[in-house]
């Protein structure tokens, strides 16, 4: 007897309409994902797992852009192409504007909330300087203000997308009419304002810092674009945006970490993380000191006595600081300290990225510029870019309550031997150049990156593959 009735067998008819409306289906995917093919952050093995999530609150971009809600691990994820490759290929002399991935509406702000904060006073009317000429475009301060530099060197990119003199990375452009834009981006140097005028005068007005993120605020909320599209602000330092944060939260803030933020004011799901911007000079690739040329094993310079997560290095300090093969002491960016680590670093195999006052800091920015392997001992971090770069495959990643165990870093870090460190540091010299931020910006620099990372904000698997794979894959080296 069959196992089914008649009833249950479909029409020959019926069965051949199926049978050809996915064929029909199978082609048109296939056709559709071509456009995919030069993408280096979406290899062909993954293609065909990407699904279209259009619950974005930026307005849609070109079409190579996708979401991908589901991909399966299966073998190494690709990464980005590295600069080093994509400017043999790139025209130097154009930028084709109609291939960039976002099209960018910024505010024409006063210059008070931007280059002017910078000294900079232009000619009556003028709000931008003039970007053609480098050099009459104002610098930003030294020092430590200028690891929080980003909204500078994003406002400045933009400013040059309308240059026929200055070409950039070319993934962000910049237009005119709101209502044709992506997103719109506040050109508000936040982290400067609170670096240079959070402090009071006088007891009767607040602080420039104060009336300026007031007056931004009453500007953004009377505007119809703020509720119509969504706004890109960036607040780089941790203590900057702190009176116009929750007003507006509705925002996508470019952040260097969550630490001093209210989920629900910034999470990962809305929100960037960008990197710092890093202190010491990059070593060229090929100039970059093998494993036989670094003597130290494990580096450190810093701030020691730190509060909140930052204990951590109180309790490592005590562990390490007499191991002959290990250089953790105190150190600042004052005098030659800058200098002086760089060496240190460039001397090193690896060097400790160790939560302070916030997860993040400088000093992971700092290791990738010098090749030399970062060993994160920060629970909280979050990492920039991390949904297109595995950091497994070029840092260690141990946990803190692991690390404070007599010997466990050591006998970690001991054991990678030769051939594994070449290939993390291999990966370093490969990926370093995404966390450059230049004038102009370049394919895959760091302006590059954060203008990619805005267009497929809403890809969200491949970043938590890659963070599951943080302390996975370090236990097997």
């Amino acid at each position: 007897m069959s196992l089914f009735s008649e009833k249950t067998i479909l029409p020959p008819r019926l069965l051949s309409c199926l049978v050809a409306f996915s064929m029909f289906l199978l082609i048109s995917s296939s056709l559709s994902l071509l456009s995919f093919n030069n993408s280096p952050f979406f290899p062909k093995s993954l293609l065909q797992f990407i699904s279209i999530d259009n619950n974005s609150s930026i307005s849609p971009i070109v079409p190579h852009v996708v979401t991908a809600d589901h991909i399966p691990v299966q073998g190494p994820v690709q990464s980005p192409v590295s600069i080093y490759n994509t400017q043999k290929t790139r025209n130097k002399n154009s930028c084709d504007k109609n291939r960039a991935l976002l099209k960018v509406y910024m505010y024409d702000l006063p210059p008070e909330f931007h280059f002017g904060l910078l000294g900079w006073k232009g000619s009556d009317g003028q709000t931008w300087p003039n970007v053609s000429d480098v050099t009459r475009i104002p610098s930003y301060p030294g020092g430590l203000n200028l690891q929080h530099s980003t909204e500078y060197w994003l406002t400045l990119d933009l400013l040059a997308s309308e240059s026929e003199k200055v070409v950039g990375g070319c993934s962000a452009i910049r237009v005119r009419n709101w209502s044709e834009a992506n997103v719109v981006f506040v050109p508000f140097f936040s982290s400067l304002s609170y670096n240079r005028h959070s402090k009071r005068h006088d007891k009767q007005n607040g602080s420039v810092d104060r009336m300026l993120q007031e007056k931004l605020v009453g500007f953004l909320q009377g505007r119809k674009e703020w509720t119509r599209k969504g706004h890109l602000i960036v607040a780089h330092h941790p203590n900057s945006m702190l009176i116009a944060r929750k007003k507006l939260s509705k925002g996508m803030f470019v952040l260097s970490d969550f630490a001093r933020y209210p989920r629900k004011i910034a999470n990962l799901h809305k929100d960037i993380i960008a990197p710092y911007k890093h202190m010491v000079k990059t070593i060229p690739p090929a100039e970059s000191p093998s494993f036989d040329h670094r003597p130290i094993l494990v580096y450190f310079q810093g701030a020691i006595y730190r509060k909140d997560g930052g204990v951590v290095r109180q309790e490592l300090y005590r562990l390490i600081k007499n191991e002959k093969d290990v250089h953790f002491t105190f150190g600042s960016a004052q005098g030659n300290g800058v200098k002086d680590a760089g060496k240190g670093m460039a001397s090193s195999k690896f060097c400790l990225n160790l939560a302070g006052d916030t997860p993040s800091s400088n000093r992971l920015f700092d290791a990738i510029a010098s090749h030399c392997v970062p060993v994160i001992i920060s629970d909280e971090i979050e990492l920039p870019f991390e949904d297109v770069l595995d950091y497994s495959e070029f840092c260690v990643f141990v946990r803190a309550n692991d690390a404070v165990k007599k010997g466990y870093l050591l006998n970690i870090l001991r054991g990678i031997e030769r051939e594994k460190w070449s290939k993390m540091w291999e990966r370093l010299k490969s990926i370093s150049q995404h966390y450059e931020y230049q004038f102009p910006s370049q394919p895959y620099d760091a302006v590059d990156m954060i203008w990619q990372t805005v267009a497929r904000k809403k890809t969200k698997t491949l970043l938590n593959i890659h963070r599951k794979n943080r302390y996975r894959r370090s236990r097997f080296l």
